[in-house]
């Protein structure tokens, strides 16, 4: 007889406005140094990877934060699990302040936070077997379950949906899939409070995003574990998140909740990001009359930034005022409680269509009128 599968306690998920956060950024800033110069090769700047940003993940909270390549986003991952050091700034882990802390003060709370990498090709020591990779974070922890690890790894297994007679069998033996389901069981092995999932989806074939997302879903809401889930998809972020960061260059420029965020957005960027995202059931007169906004140019230099305000260089709305003054991030009139934008000149509280399309890249505009 098959027996029952035996789980973490469930946390209760408390990230109401009165309970304290479980995790706290402020101001988290890293800068990489450039090297230059020859035959001494010395600092010539600096890549502002991520450049002075806040958020909270409550309790159980499912925390998106979305943009653009090269944005930052991974970075700020590897910094609040601590791979990295932040070059300044503050990270609170449930009371605790932990950004510079020493793997000795890390040790203890190392269990609570674990990652889900992009890669699922990569992220797999392919030397060692399914059973091993999922056992591993047991065996540093010192962690002993009831019945042993190998019933617990294979219970993990049979959780993300994998076969627990696949123990002994190596990574190369599964699809991509299956792979990144072996690095969810990784990271399930701790039962762990928070779960920094950087892009786990996206070198996924489609048709298997949705079963790895819809896994991950299942297993925040069953487990009360928080997630903060990184990706440039809006569409699955929009799916999996309660609340969503927009960053841009290093800046987080627009944060709130999943609905005001999608539905009400009033930083421009976060227009043109939405505008982006194709929709499967509108019809020809739907499409038709759907807003479009093609960006200007390339996302700027992170070793030099624009000045004030980093999105001005690619934005219909930019004044003088844009180029000297950086945007606080703020809650402006007519947003909701906790909808903040970082923007002087913020968009209408509406994604409705214009009466044009709006088209920033000259070329593209004239290429588009010879065709007419």
């Amino acid at each position: 007889m098959k027996e029952d599968l035996v789980l973490p306690v469930p946390r209760q998920s408390d990230s109401g406005a009165d309970s304290e956060p479980l995790l706290e950024v402020s101001g988290l800033t890293k800068h990489f140094p450039v090297k230059g110069g020859f035959p001494i090769r010395r600092t010539v700047g600096h890549v502002q990877a991520v450049d002075g940003i806040d958020l909270t993940v409550g309790v159980g909270e499912s925390f998106g934060l979305v943009g653009e390549s090269g944005c930052g986003k991974s970075t700020t991952g590897r910094l609040i699990t601590r791979l990295l050091e932040p070059t300044s700034g503050k990270i609170t882990y449930r009371g605790r302040d932990i950004s510079h802390a020493s793997r000795a003060q890390l040790a203890p709370i190392r269990s609570e936070i674990q990652m889900i990498f992009q890669d699922p090709y990569s992220s797999l020591n392919p030397r060692q077997t399914v059973g091993r990779i999922i056992s591993n974070p047991m065996e540093i922890n010192g962690i002993e379950p009831e019945g042993g690890r190998e019933k617990r790894v294979r219970e993990l297994l049979e959780i993300v949906g994998l076969n627990p007679e696949h123990y002994n069998r190596f990574p190369h033996e599964f699809s991509g899939g299956q792979r990144q389901r072996i690095g969810v069981a990784r990271a399930l092995a701790l039962s762990p409070k928070l779960i920094v999932a950087d892009e786990p989806v996206s070198a996924l074939d489609v048709s298997i995003q949705a079963q790895v997302v819809n896994l991950l879903q299942e297993v925040q809401k069953e487990l009360g574990i928080a997630f903060l889930f990184i990706a440039h998809d809006l569409a699955v972020v929009r799916h999996f998140s309660q609340r969503v960061a927009v960053m841009y260059l290093g800046k987080i420029i627009e944060v709130g909740d999943r609905d005001s965020i999608y539905t009400r957005p009033r930083h421009p960027y976060t227009h043109a990001l939405l505008s982006a995202v194709p929709e499967v059931n509108l019809t020809d007169d739907d499409s038709a009359g759907r807003e479009r906004i093609r960006l200007a140019g390339d996302v700027p230099s992170p070793i030099s930034p624009p000045s004030g305000c980093r999105f001005r260089t690619r934005c219909w709305k930019a004044q003088d005022r844009c180029a000297t003054e950086e945007p606080p991030l703020i809650q402006i009139s007519g947003n909701h409680t906790g909808h903040l934008t970082a923007c002087h000149f913020p968009e209408e509280p509406t994604i409705e269509a214009r009466d044009e399309d709006i088209v920033l890249d000259p070329a593209l505009a004239a290429l588009e009128e010879g065709e007419n």
